[in-house]
């Protein structure tokens, strides 16, 4: 994304750090994904090139997402969420022979983020079931 930006600017790299204050190798390096900016640096790029400080943040430090994210909000009445609809089908449960064990991974699947269609277990299960099988992804 941020060479991206430079690109468009048509920046070099020593441009760009001459702009936010730090060496042509350091911009290199954040470039090639071998560094992360500190904050403060990040926000120079976001300012200098133009881009959503949030995203910009979000992308070098996907792990400050969980920080900014609002209470979750009640659970709307109605249609169950994909966890639910999955896990309280037995008969699905016992066509694609889910074991317990399975099912306790998924759990921890669905506590990533919201899963709202059923299917995508059976892909993430399949998904697991075939790299344990040596069948690689």
């Amino acid at each position: 994304m941020i060479r991206e930006a430079r690109n468009s600017l048509r920046l070099t790299q020593r441009d760009l750090a001459a702009m936010v204050g730090v060496k042509a190798s350091h911009i290199a390096y954040i470039e090639g994904e071998q560094r992360n900016p500190s904050l403060a640096l990040l926000r120079r790029l976001a300012d200098t090139l133009g881009l959503n400080r949030r995203e910009l943040l979000f992308m070098i430090h996907p792990e400050a997402k969980h920080l900014t994210e609002e209470e979750e909000p009640e659970k709307k009445v109605g249609k169950p969420d994909g966890w639910q609809q999955f896990s309280s089908n037995a008969a699905l449960l016992r066509r694609h022979n889910i074991t317990s064990a399975e099912l306790k991974v998924l759990k921890q699947v669905n506590m990533l983020g919201p899963v709202s269609n059923p299917r995508n277990f059976l892909f993430v299960l399949n998904s697991i079931r075939m790299a344990a099988n040596g069948g690689g992804l």
